[in-house]
């Protein structure tokens, strides 16, 4: 989830840069080893909040990103 007061300078999304993905990818791989399950489905979705005027507004983006090759879990 990433908030901002406006979209002035981007979308909440693109504050999910490729660092803030490697470090999510990460420790969904590590929690995807745990359940000893390569079958489960996952995905990674943002959800983008903007606050204009005190009031906000939701979106989610489903599948944000991928998890990277790197990181697969089988």
């Amino acid at each position: 989830m990433k908030t901002r007061s406006s979209t002035n300078f981007g979308r909440p999304l693109d504050a999910v840069d490729s660092a803030k993905q490697q470090l999510i990818a990460r420790g969904a791989a590590a929690w995807l080893r745990l359940l000893d399950n390569p079958d489960i489905l996952f995905r990674f979705d943002v959800v983008e909040i903007v606050i204009e005027n005190d009031v906000p507004r939701f979106e989610l983006v489903q599948d944000a990103f991928e998890l990277p090759a790197t990181y697969l879990y089988v």
